[in-house]
């Protein structure tokens, strides 16, 4: 179940890789389009677990899938994450494990820690499941398709919640 301001009934969400500059960025621009598209009040940002690229806008082929598909990341700015984002967001959503170990050691209580969500589980519960690193892979599409699914069902969560 969510937990998020009540009295602005907005959910903030945070999407969180390694750089900030392939997956995470494409999961919050996504995100927003879907908000947006399904008019969900939704906050979104994203960081990375480490701070290589700090102020570089997302890679070129994040850039292109995204423009591909409607969407326009090139204003994000890679930033990395903060322990205070952790008190700030309601879902910190880690694109695979090895960030989502990262999150839970910066987690200071066990509140903070019940905010991190691997992204993949709102396509795939309970498998666990790694967003591919396109960094490495090159695997563009495939990411894409990925995060575009995962994001649909978390909107789709957060509207029901908003109903209720």
């Amino acid at each position: 179940m969510f937990q998020f301001d009540l009295v602005n009934c907005m959910m903030k969400v945070i999407a969180v890789c390694l750089g900030n500059i392939c997956r995470s960025p494409l999961a919050h621009g996504i995100l927003n389009h879907l908000a947006e598209e399904l008019q969900v009040d939704l906050q979104v940002d994203s960081a990375g677990t480490a701070s290589y690229h700090e102020g570089e806008t997302p890679c070129s082929g994040s850039v292109e899938v995204a423009m591909k598909n409607g969407i326009d990341i090139r204003h994000l700015r890679a930033r990395q994450i903060k322990k205070g984002d952790l008190d700030h967001f309601d879902v910190v959503l880690a694109m695979d494990a090895s960030n989502f170990n990262d999150l839970k050691r910066l987690a200071r209580d066990t509140n903070q820690q019940d905010k991190i969500k691997l992204m993949l589980d709102y396509s795939f519960p309970g498998q666990n499941r790694s967003v591919p690193d396109s960094y490495y892979t090159g695997n563009y599409q495939e990411v894409y398709d990925l995060l575009y699914d995962a994001c649909r069902n978390l909107i789709e969560e957060v509207k029901s919640h908003n109903k209720s």
